[in-house]
């Protein structure tokens, strides 16, 4: 089975529950590990996977927690790094329909060091970008890129999930674009919510957004869409897939938990290469990734709400 090296931001949420999606009006939060790289690795491991984490956390009590949280599910927190910089902290507030509503307060996450020695541990694995605070500048920027031309000069499968939060961008959604077009050139997989994708690419209809995807590099797309499912896209076919029928509490992970799921079953795989373009193959992984995102949403918080092998098989 091969490696999935998740990339990226570790977090604390506090998450204000039944509250609204207004954190203006919220009054209680609940502390909670974070951050869409984290989460993927959890996602993986809790799949049976091999997940390792590379991210920065703070010297501090919150550091302590999330690697402590990441360790007991498994995941490899060996190249994680820690830094006297605070633990980043988001501020989720969820109203009755699982929406929410965020505001990051950044530290440690930014500070992640580029470290050479890592690149003969990619060699065939896979990487996977998670980009929601890892194009604001900071080493961690640097160290993101060098990483990604590190997995690719090692063969190793690129997957890249733009993380788009609003309140990270404003009045910059031209330099994320940017930024994001070039890991779009060298993936393999990309994965996107409706409204990534219409962002990134300037299209309002899917099939058009992915056709630009396409010319930019990437193979594999696909878009998340909610209760209505997942859109995938090769050069060869497309189709919507649905989703299982749930009543969400929380959405906070499911993408996360999509992707985790998908990763996890192309890691299975020897030859990467003989799933691109397999219909029927792809069909069944995104169905089954499907399935661990809506259970994901069943319960609050995103780590402990992911999955394991047992309830995905049920």
């Amino acid at each position: 089975m091969k490696k999935v090296f998740c990339i990226g931001e570790l977090l604390i949420d506090f998450v204000a529950e039944n509250q609204g999606n207004d954190l203006s009006k919220a009054k209680e939060f609940s502390k909670k590990a974070g951050g869409a790289p984290a989460n993927v690795a959890c996602a993986i491991s809790k799949l049976g996977g091999d997940g390792v984490f590379i991210g920065c956390v703070g010297n501090d009590p919150f550091g302590t927690f999330l690697l402590r949280i990441l360790e007991n599910e498994k995941v490899d927190v060996s190249l994680a790094q820690k830094t006297n910089t605070f633990t980043t902290l988001a501020f989720v507030s969820i109203d009755e329909n699982g929406e929410r509503d965020f505001v990051f307060s950044r530290g440690a996450d930014k500070e992640l060091v580029y470290d050479s020695s890592h690149k003969t541990n990619f060699e065939n694995n896979i990487l996977h970008f998670g980009a929601a605070t890892s194009f604001l500048g900071g080493s961690l920027e640097d160290a993101y890129s060098r990483y990604l031309f590190d997995g690719l000069t090692k063969n190793a499968f690129i997957s890249f999930d733009p993380n788009y939060r609003v309140d990270l961008w404003k009045n910059k959604q031209d330099v994320f674009i940017r930024k994001c077009h070039a890991f779009i050139e060298k993936s393999h997989l990309c994965k996107f919510s409706l409204e990534e994708a219409q962002l990134l690419s300037g299209k309002d209809n899917l099939e058009d957004a992915c056709k630009v995807f396409h010319e930019m590099g990437t193979k594999i797309i696909v878009v998340t869409l909610g209760s209505k499912g997942t859109f995938l896209c090769t050069l060869n076919f497309s189709k919507t897939i649905p989703s299982i029928k749930v009543s969400p509490k929380d959405t906070t992970g499911a993408g996360d938990a999509f992707i985790g799921c998908l990763l996890q079953q192309i890691a299975e795989h020897t030859s990467i290469d003989n799933i691109l373009e397999k219909e029927e193959i792809l069909t069944q992984m995104v169905t089954r990734a499907n399935k661990a995102g809506a259970i994901t949403t069943l319960n609050f918080g995103a780590i402990e709400s992911l999955p394991t092998l047992q309830q995905l098989d049920s």
